[in-house]
């Protein structure tokens, strides 16, 4: 039981990374958390074992970098699609940066409709494949940005792109975000390359290429943000016949959820109430 972090390969889907994995480990039980599109690379959440019953409890923000192109719309608001030009830019630098600064903090978004969003049983991207989107209503869904940063912005004669560091609360699309910002400009957007530098506490610069020899094997202790109980053995034997103890006395644990530990391993996800632990979610492999 345990997690990797892995360097999705540009190109590959984020379910072809883990069918390369089941059949390179030989272990079926695998799982990853954050989609990321095909054209993105980055960091990509991946869960072992028993661990993938854990990918819910892992730190959900994300950071991106995006490289954007201005001037043009895509059908699907990345450089898959089908490009539309719609005028030239004739903003400046600080203009987008105040466009930036008007997306920061919680709003609304409408998801692509190139997605895997299900609507009615039916992903979009299919449905807009089959061109049976008329009837269909893609609701805008809550997002926060909790910063921008334009680390580069280039314009020339015959180009206009921007490079943006994007950190977010978990579900924002970042092809929605450049299509929006080009409809803020006036000139249309959309994301010719798309790379994710952290989830939770899964950083790019610690991650392994997909094609590595050895994988670093991650604690889920080390990367879940909740507090933790050593067990001896004997509330170890209750916690596993799902028989619910108290906390000893000297320990300092606040009521809500908590990481049962045996010999720094993870033994069960339990709640801690009344002054009793009740464990909900048990691991065997100690």
């Amino acid at each position: 039981m345990y997690f990797l972090n892995i360097n999705k390969p540009k190109n590959m889907s984020s379910f072809d990374v883990i069918r390369f994995l089941r059949k390179k480990l030989n272990i079926r039980q695998i799982g990853h958390s954050g989609t990321l599109d095909p054209l993105a690379s980055g960091v990509l959440q991946v869960a072992l074992g028993q661990a993938t019953k854990l990918l819910d409890y892992l730190k959900s923000d994300k950071t991106y970098i995006a490289d954007i192109i201005f001037g043009y719309t895509s059908e699907t608001y990345d450089d898959e699609g089908e490009k539309t030009f719609i005028k030239t830019p004739d903003f400046k630098k600080s203009d987008l940066e105040n466009a930036l600064k008007s997306f920061l903090g919680k709003s609304l978004q409408i998801p692509p409709k190139y997605s895997a969003i299900k609507i009615q049983g039916k992903k979009l991207c299919d449905l807009a494949r089959k061109n049976k989107l008329n009837d269909i209503t893609i609701t805008p869904r809550e997002i926060e940005i909790y910063s921008l940063e334009l680390l580069e912005f280039i314009k020339d004669k015959n180009i206009t792109k921007a490079k943006v560091k994007i950190s977010a609360k978990k579900g924002i699309y970042i092809r929605s975000f450049a299509y929006d910002l080009g409809q803020k400009l006036l000139c249309g957007a959309y994301i010719k390359d798309l790379k994710r530098i952290q989830a939770g506490d899964f950083r790019l610069l610690d991650s392994d290429e997909l094609d590595s020899e050895n994988y670093r094997k991650i604690n889920p202790l080390d990367v879940l943000d909740i507090q933790k109980y050593e067990t001896d053995d004997n509330e170890y034997k209750k916690i596993m016949n799902g028989v619910f103890i108290c906390p000893k006395p000297d320990c300092a644990l606040k009521e809500g959820e908590v990481l049962l530990t045996k010999n720094n391993k993870l033994v069960s996800i339990a709640n801690l109430s009344d002054n009793l632990i009740r464990p909900k979610k048990n691991f065997k492999e100690v």
